[in-house]
């Protein structure tokens, strides 16, 4: 069921009970991203998946990403004491600024196909996209982005998977898309990195174009307690290209001994 968060800001849906386990989507998906996983994880967690500032029906809010991290904060502090966090992509960007300026609001923190800085072909990336989604909508993108997401040949085996996640994408504010795109542009934060006291599970698929496995193993070296796994066979959104495995290499961290799809 569907429950406000942060003064009736932020829209998320929670289910399962036990300890809070908040997952935040990425820029070119949404929450149904975790459709996958948060029922297994519902089993042992009380799984809370909002949909970020801008999407869906959370309201948006200025700022950049510190003002994004901040409504999150106030949504993880509501989702309950000892929460967890499991941010991918710019869900990732997000949790990580988020304990950047909330020392302590997360027990543990999970960063699925994420960073601390673009390279500056990355950054170039998402200028484009933004200057381009701008001028012609997120239609003359829309192809980009899903193959930021998934790699061609997965894009070929599940065309009605394809379908709903560009749907899904083209329901993106474009206001909210390029603003995010041009907080990431300029997005650094590797001198910031060792104010993450919480221990940190950082993971990437090996195949990702958008978030390569060179910036998780950066981010991963500049955490003082973080653990890197990298993906197999998978890209930007692994939780929803290979659920059963993303959930395996979550199941130590998260102290699962099963946590595959029923």
């Amino acid at each position: 069921m569907d429950r406000l968060f942060a003064e009736g800001t932020v829209n998320a849906a929670e289910t399962g009970q036990g300890t809070p386990l908040v997952l935040l989507h990425s820029l070119l998906s949404d929450r149904a991203s975790f459709d996958k996983i948060a029922p297994p994880l519902s089993r042992s967690f009380r799984v809370t998946t909002p949909e970020l500032p801008g999407f869906g029906r959370s309201r948006a809010v200025d700022g950049g990403l510190a003002a994004v991290a901040d409504r999150m904060a106030q949504t993880v502090i509501e989702a309950g004491a000892g929460a967890i966090v499991l941010g991918n992509g710019y869900g990732g960007f997000v949790a990580l600024q988020m304990a950047i300026r909330h020392p302590g609001i997360a027990t543990r923190l999970i960063l699925a196909d994420s960073g601390a800085a673009f390279s500056e072909a990355g950054r170039e990336a998402f200028r484009t996209m933004a200057s381009v989604s701008k001028a012609k909508g997120l239609a003359a993108i829309s192809d980009v982005a899903m193959n930021r997401l998934f790699a061609p040949e997965f894009q070929e085996q599940h065309p009605e998977l394809m379908r709903d996640r560009r749907a899904a994408f083209l329901r993106t504010d474009p206001e909210v898309f390029q603003a995010a795109c041009d907080a990431l542009a300029g997005l650094d934060l590797r001198t910031e990195l060792s104010r993450v006291k919480m221990p940190v599970l950082v993971l990437v698929g090996e195949q990702d174009e958008a978030t390569p496995p060179a910036m998780s193993r950066e981010l991963a070296a500049g955490l003082p307690d973080a653990e890197l796994k990298i993906i197999p066979g998978c890209a930007h959104v692994p939780q929803l290209q290979a659920p059963e495995v993303f959930l395996d290499a979550l199941g130590g961290f998260l102290g699962l001994a099963n946590a595959a799809p029923a």
